[in-house]
């Protein structure tokens, strides 16, 4: 079920408010309880209920470890080290089957000439986040930071619906004892005004402005190989924004229904795109993933701590599996590749003692940002290069309606400028409007001052019923396909 539809703003979500607190009402904790992994279960399986037990399994399954973990060393036959590297196996191999087995079984084809049929397995909706979740989980036990074993109590925090499907990427160690809180347990009209505020911004992030980006993106990356110069950035810009939107759109609306249980998820985005630095973009950018990247690999595998050649090879490593995360393909793979170099470079410019002028700064970081990102697109190396070709050495094509303006160039630069992604000049107010935006305060800020006042009132209402208005198609967020 999508955050942005009719079913869960006007059906699923309110039934699944009331319901919870009039029994909570009743005193039936248990029951409440029950009930919220009950409708998030529901949640997950409007997708496909065939992959209801896949979820339900790995559940026990983890469960099951991360309480034996739990156990006195002396008590257990097998070493903890040995019960969590079994586990984390586990988790990875059953990521990899549905994820990657078709990616690897094609180069595997490729590489020896075979012919082994694919799988074609379709993929499991939020099986990456649920199994970094779970691996954080045993990783926790394993160090004795889980005190919660109770099955109902770990089922919510596995499937809580807010964060269920893209995340945020939560530890159980701050999710439990919110559940525990007898402060949550009743309706805490603040929260629920906050609630309504930050996820009406992040349904208009997402209907609005993010899939008027998608229009002008799939028609600049399916035509990659005619675009002209304006097109090709203008394709690449659009991406850019609609990436940021839809994802940052989709932990909006993930916070404010979580608020209407009175549960706080964590921050997942603090404005990217003013990063000076890359190494300042990945603390603001998918903040979550990039906790679990260093505390769960980076730092594991030796972090900082054993020289200047092992920390670049370890943060090399952590990018190269934050990519492949994102996607069996060698574009993804590539993409982690770019992010790790563009890492150490920083660590040695700053070893060095080099400082840049913050807007020149900001200039490059956003341009390396924004060119990555056509690689993170591409159905494969081949578009990427068309993109990226164009948008350097591409032909100049300037609107024929500025011939009469534009006197310094010959009727040879001027034609339809746009044609091929479907736009018309309005894509340039749009990415005006968006570079506008990305430099005043985010959704997360606003929040924190909130006060449910009239004027806030007509702002959310404006926003929310402009954004239903325009919900006119499914329009799935991309991070699903993660």
């Amino acid at each position: 079920m999508l955050f942005n539809s009719y079913e869960f703003i006007f059906a699923f979500l309110p039934l699944t408010f009331f319901i919870y607190f009039y029994l909570l009402h009743k005193r039936l904790i248990v029951g409440a309880k029950a009930f919220l992994v009950f409708s998030s279960l529901f949640f997950y399986s409007w997708w496909n209920i065939a992959y209801l037990p896949l979820i339900l399994s790995s559940m026990l399954f983890n469960y099951a470890l991360g309480n034996t973990l739990s156990y006195d060393s002396k008590k257990l036959k097998i070493s903890k080290k040995t019960i969590l590297t079994f586990g984390i196996i586990a988790n990875v191999v059953l990521l990899g089957y549905f994820k990657y087995s078709d990616f690897f079984l094609e180069n595997f084809n490729l590489l020896f000439g075979a012919d082994v049929p694919l799988l074609h397995l379709a993929l499991p909706l939020a099986i990456s986040f649920f199994t970094f979740q779970q691996i954080a989980y045993l990783v926790d036990s394993y160090r004795g930071e889980t005190k919660e074993y109770d099955f109902l109590n770990y089922a919510l925090f596995v499937t809580f619906f807010p964060q269920l499907i893209a995340g945020p990427i939560v530890h159980h160690k701050e999710m439990m004892p919110q559940f525990a809180s007898r402060w949550n347990l009743v309706k805490r009209y603040k929260n629920i005004a906050a609630g309504l505020f930050i996820f009406s911004i992040g349904l208009f992030k997402k209907v609005v402005i993010a899939d008027s980006f998608s229009v002008w993106v799939n028609a600049g990356f399916n035509a990659s190989y005619c675009l002209n110069i304006i097109e090709a950035w203008a394709t690449s810009l659009s991406y850019t924004f609609q990436l940021y939107f839809d994802f940052s759109g989709y932990t909006d609306m993930a916070i404010g229904a979580a608020l209407l249980f009175n549960i706080k998820l964590p921050i997942n985005f603090n404005s990217p795109y003013k990063a000076l630095d890359i190494q300042d973009f990945w603390r603001r950018w998918h903040i979550t993933l990039s906790r679990f990247l260093k505390e769960y690999i980076y730092i594991p595998l030796g972090g900082n701590r054993k020289g200047e050649f092992r920390t670049y090879t370890n943060l090399l490593l952590t990018f190269l599996i934050g990519g492949i995360w994102h996607g069996a393909g060698w574009t993804f793979l590539l993409w982690g590749l770019l992010h790790g170099l563009a890492l150490i470079i920083h660590r040695v410019w700053h070893s060095l003692g080099f400082r840049l002028n913050k807007l020149l700064a900001w200039f490059i970081t956003f341009n390396f940002i924004n060119i990555t990102w056509v690689f993170f697109r591409a159905k494969d190396f081949q578009e990427a290069l068309n993109v990226l070709h164009s948008m350097f050495f591409g032909e100049l094509v300037i609107d024929y309606h500025l011939r009469e303006k534009l006197h310094l160039f010959s009727d040879d630069y001027f034609g339809p400028w746009l044609q091929h992604i479907n736009a018309t000049n309005e894509i340039f107010l749009w990415i005006l409007i968006t570079f506008t935006l990305l430099f005043t305060k985010n959704s997360i800020e606003y929040m924190r001052s909130f006060k449910p006042t009239k004027l806030n009132l007509l702002f959310i209402s404006l926003i929310t019923i402009y954004a239903l208005l325009d919900m006119n198609k499914v329009s799935e967020f991309i991070y699903f396909n993660f």
